[in-house]
């Protein structure tokens, strides 16, 4: 059997055009799913705030000091009710829950006013950063009382959970982090 000049052309020109047709059908007919993760990503990601705060028990504390380490950080007033408790303790159980990853992490509060929250000394290892007077805090990481942000150790501020996170959902988001990552 002889294959004819035209049926090579339209075999040559279906070749070309089958994976144009198979992309296009598979970019309208199967939509990706859910993705597995619990927190949100930023995308793109911020940079957290370069200006320095103060540290409780005197010292400044900056971001950049954080340089190598991922970290965890909240932000709440002075006072820490019960919520803001209920935070710091979820990041504290998160970061147990790691294991011999959890020196890879370090937790961050940073308090919007000038009072030194009562209780904060139960959580070992928080680093309470306060806001200098006179200095307005920007939005987001370091004036954001609904999320607890993951910041890497590039200082971009790369995801969020709620203040009342699923501590099991927001373990295995930073265990699939840290397993993932080659940096910290």
């Amino acid at each position: 059997m002889k294959i004819t000049p035209r049926a090579k052309l339209l075999l040559l020109a279906a070749l070309f055009l089958a994976p144009i047709v198979a992309s296009s059908l598979t970019y309208y007919l199967a939509r990706p799913g859910a993705t597995s993760n619990y927190g949100e990503l930023l995308l793109p990601p911020a940079q957290a705030p370069a200006h320095a705060f103060l540290r409780d028990g005197g010292g400044r504390f900056a971001f950049a000091e954080l340089a190598g380490q991922w970290a965890m950080v909240a932000s709440d007033s002075g006072a820490c009710d019960a919520a803001c408790m209920e935070k710091l303790k979820a990041m504290h159980l998160v970061r147990l829950a790691l294991g011999r990853r959890a020196s890879r992490v370090a937790r961050v509060l940073v308090v919007e006013d000038p009072r030194t929250p009562a209780g904060v000394e139960a959580f070992e290892g928080m680093i309470v950063a306060r806001a200098q007077p006179g200095v307005s805090l920007p939005a987001g990481i370091a004036h954001d009382r609904a999320h607890i942000y993951l910041v890497d150790p590039h200082g971009n501020v790369m995801m969020r959970w709620p203040a009342a996170p699923d501590m099991k959902r927001m373990l295995r988001d930073l265990e699939r982090v840290l397993r993932a990552s080659q940096i910290g």
